[in-house]
C-alpha cells in the first residue's frame, strides 16, 4: 500500500530524516512513534505531499486518496454538520450539480453515482461521527466561529474521518479529545476499512488500535509487528543485544590494544601486531544507548502539613452569576492521588481552578490550609512562555532572592543543565517547554500538584518518566488527562465531574470505561476467562508502595546525612593526629591514644550507617524495578 524508499529530509542545515525506508502493509493500522523532535510530523507531511524530501520516494497505488488534517482549525459561519458533509467533495459536487442539471441522461448518471457512494446515508453517518466526538444535536448546527480552537479541531477530525481516504494520516488526534471521545475514536479506527498511519504517544490507544509500530529514531525507520507493548518487549531485547555487543566489542578492543602495545617493538611479533592494529582500526563503534535529559522529572518534596489540605462543603463555583458546579463535597489530604473524569465542558478545569484558588466559591464553604502551596499546570502556561527568553531567565525571575546555584538546581531537576538552561525557549521542543513549565510551577516545593492535561507534548518515554516522578512525589496530586495509562498508574481516587457536580466514582479506570460504553464491568475478562486485574486493589497497592518508598527515601537521606557528619568528624580527627597545631581546640586537648580510640569508634559507626544506607538504597532500587 505505502512504500517509503530512501527518504531524506534536511531542515535548517540539520538532517531530520536520513535515508529512511519502510514497506507498510496494505490496510494496516500503523502507529508512528519516536522521541520528541525525531521527525514524525515531518515524515507525515512528506507522505501527505505537503513537504518535498531532499531525496527518496513515496510510492502508493495510482489514484489513492490521502487524508490529513491541516494545522489550522476550520472557522466561519458554517456549522460542524455542514463542514463534515462538505468533506466528501465528490458527493457535495454531485448534489449541487443534481439541483441544476436538466439533461436527463446526465441526471441519471449523477443519481447512479450517488447511489454507488451511498450518498443518501451520508447525513446520518456525519451526525454519528460528530456525536462520537462530543457534539450534541444543538452543537452540530451552531456556527464554527462560536467554538474554541480545540472543538474546531474536533470538527476537522470529524470531516477527515467522514471523507474515508485510502490512507488516513493522523498526527496526535487525541490531543483535543476527552477520554470519552478517545474511546469512541479508538472503536471507530479499529474498524476503519483502509490504511491508517497514526502518530500517538498514548500506549493504551496504540495497543488497542494499531497492528504495527513504525519507530523513527536517529533518522531511520524500523517496522515492528504488534502494538506498543509488543514493541517495548522487542526494543528491550534489541537494547540488551546492543549492550551485550558493545561489551564484547570493548573487551575485544582492549585485548587488541594490549597485544599491539606488548608486541609492536619485538621483531618476531611485529607483523602480527601490525595485523592486530589494522583489525583494531576496522572495529566500527556500536551506537551507545542515549541517556536523554528530556526524561528528567524530579518534583521537590514539600514540608509536611497536617491533613486535610482542602475541604469543600456544599460549595458552588462558576463564572458570572451562574454556577458551573454545585453541591461540591470533597476532601483532599496530603497523600491523595485524584483523577478528575468527565467530558470536556463538564467543569473539570473549573474544579481544578477552584482547588488552585484561582476561583472563589460562589456558595458553600471551602477551607484550605493557610501554609499550603499549590503548583498548577495548564497548556496555556506552555503556550505563554516568552520564546525570546531562556529557561534560566524564566526561573531567575520567579525565584527572586534565590542563589544562582538554587536556580540552576531547580532547572537541573527537569533536565535543563549546562547549555540547555541558556537556550532560547523558542528553540525548545513542545515537550521541553512542558518540562520547563513543570519546573517553574514546582520551584517552591508545592504541597499539591494540579495537572491539567500534562502529557499533550510528551512522547511515550517522557510520559513514563513523568509517571515515575509523580509516584515518587510526596505531596498530593490532582490530574486531568485522557491518557488512561497515566491515570491507572498515578490515581488512587476517581472523581467524576458530571451533571453540574463532582462525586467520587467507586471503581477503577476500567470500570469507568465500561460505564461510559454502557458495558457490564463484571463481563470484562481476560482471554483465558479469568477475572481481569482488580484495578482498585492495584491503586491501593501503588499507594502503599509510595508510602513505603517515602519511608525508605527518608531512611536513605538520614543515613546519607549521618555519613557526611561522621566522615567530617573523622577527617577532623585525622587532622588532629597528623597536625595538632591546626586541629580544632576540643581535639587538640586529646592525647594520641584518645584520638585513636575515638577514630576507631567512628569507623565502626560509619560502617554501620553505610550498611543501613546501602540497604535502604537497594530496597528503593528493588521497588522501582
Amino acid at each position: 500500500m505505502l512504500n517509503l524508499t530512501g527518504i531524506t529530509v534536511r531542515l535548517g542545515g540539520r538532517t531530520i530524516i536520513d535515508d529512511a525506508t519502510a514497506k507498510l502493509p496494505p490496510r494496516g493500522r500503523i502507529g508512528l512513534i519516536g522521541r520528541n523532535g525525531a521527525g514524525k510530523s515531518t515524515l507525515v507531511r512528506v507522505i501527505a505531499g505537503m513537504l518535498e524530501p531532499d531525496s527518496g520516494d513515496v510510492a502508493m497505488p495510482r489514484g489513492s486518496r490521502i487524508g490529513y488534517i491541516a494545522q489550522e482549525a476550520p472557522g466561519g459561519t458554517a456549522s460542524p454538520f455542514e463542514t463534515v458533509l462538505a468533506a466528501d467533495t465528490e458527493r457535495a459536487a454531485l448534489m449541487i450539480e443534481s439541483e441544476s442539471c436538466h439533461d436527463p441522461h446526465r441526471l441519471g448518471d449523477i443519481h447512479e453515482r450517488l447511489i454507488a457512494i451511498d450518498a443518501h446515508s451520508a447525513p446520518a453517518r456525519a451526525a454519528r461521527i460528530l456525536v462520537g466526538l462530543g457534539f450534541d444535536e444543538e452543537a452540530q448546527h451552531r456556527p464554527l466561529e462560536s467554538f474554541s480552537g480545540g472543538w474546531r479541531m474536533r470538527v476537522a477530525l470529524a470531516a477527515l474521518l467522514f471523507s474515508q481516504p485510502d490512507l488516513l494520516l493522523l498526527d496526535e488526534p487525541s490531543n483535543h479529545l476527552d477520554l470519552e471521545a478517545v474511546l469512541w475514536l479508538e472503536d471507530f479506527l479499529k474498524s476503519y476499512p483502509a490504511t491508517i498511519l497514526l502518530v500517538s504517544h498514548e500506549r493504551d490507544f496504540l495497543n488497542n488500535v494499531v497492528d504495527h509500530i513504525l519507530h523513527l529514531s536517529g533518522g531511520k525507520l524500523t517496522l515492528y509487528p504488534g502494538g506498543y507493548d509488543a514493541f517495548e518487549r522487542q526494543r528491550a531485547e534489541r537494547q540488551a543485544q546492543i549492550a551485550s555487543a558493545r561489551a564484547r566489542q570493548q573487551a575485544e578492543r582492549e585485548r587488541l590494544q594490549d597485544y599491539v602495545a606488548r608486541n609492536s617493538a619485538r621483531a618476531s611479533t611485529a607483523k602480527q601486531a601490525q595485523s592486530r592494529a589494522k583489525a583494531l582500526a576496522r572495529l566500527q563503534p556500536i551506537a551507545e544507548l542515549i541517556d536523554d535529559p528530556s526524561l528528567s522529572f524530579d518534583f521537590p518534596s514539600p514540608d509536611a502539613l497536617r491533613p486535610p489540605l482542602i475541604t469543600l462543603d456544599l460549595a458552588s463555583v462558576g463564572y458570572g452569576a451562574e454556577p458551573i458546579l454545585s453541591r461540591l463535597n470533597l476532601r483532599l489530604d496530603p497523600d491523595d492521588r485524584i483523577a478528575l473524569l468527565g467530558r470536556n465542558g463538564n467543569g473539570k478545569t473549573t474544579l481544578a481552578r477552584l482547588l488552585a484558588a484561582q476561583l472563589k466559591p460562589m456558595d458553600g464553604a471551602m477551607n484550605a490550609s493557610g501554609k499550603m502551596r499549590v503548583g498548577y499546570f495548564t497548556q496555556y502556561q506552555v503556550e505563554e512562555l516568552d520564546r525570546s527568553e531562556t529557561p534560566l531567565q524564566h526561573m531567575t525571575q520567579l525565584m527572586k532572592g534565590a542563589t544562582p546555584a538554587a536556580v540552576r538546581g531547580q532547572l537541573g531537576r527537569f533536565g535543563f543543565s549546562g547549555d540547555k538552561a541558556t537556550t532560547l525557549v523558542g528553540k525548545l521542543s513542545g515537550g521541553e517547554r512542558a518540562r520547563l513549565a513543570l519546573a517553574l510551577i514546582t520551584r517552591d516545593a508545592p504541597h499539591m500538584l494540579i495537572l491539567d492535561e500534562p502529557t499533550n507534548h510528551l512522547d511515550v518515554d517522557a510520559r513514563e518518566a513523568l509517571i515515575q516522578a509523580l509516584n515518587a512525589y510526596s505531596g498530593a496530586v490532582v490530574i486531568v488527562s485522557h491518557d488512561r495509562h497515566m491515570l491507572e498508574m498515578t490515581a488512587d481516587r476517581l472523581v467524576l465531574v458530571d451533571g453540574g457536580t463532582a462525586k467520587e466514582f467507586d471503581g477503577s479506570i476500567d470500570d469507568y470505561i465500561a460505564f461510559v460504553l454502557a458495558r457490564d464491568p463484571a463481563a470484562e475478562r481476560k482471554d483465558d476467562g479469568t477475572r481481569a486485574v482488580n484495578r482498585k486493589d492495584q491503586r491501593k497497592a501503588n499507594a502503599e508502595a509510595r508510602e513505603k518508598n517515602q519511608a525508605l527515601r527518608k531512611r536513605a537521606s538520614a543515613a546519607e546525612a549521618e555519613l557526611g557528619r561522621l566522615t567530617s568528624e573523622r577527617s577532623a580527627i585525622d587532622q588532629a593526629m597528623f597536625d595538632p597545631a591546626g586541629a580544632a581546640p576540643a581535639l587538640a586537648k586529646l592525647t594520641m591514644t584518645d584520638l585513636m580510640k575515638r577514630r576507631a569508634e567512628l569507623e565502626a559507626r560509619i560502617e554501620s550507617v553505610e550498611a543501613a544506607w546501602l540497604e535502604a538504597s537497594e530496597m528503593l532500587e528493588g521497588s522501582a524495578a
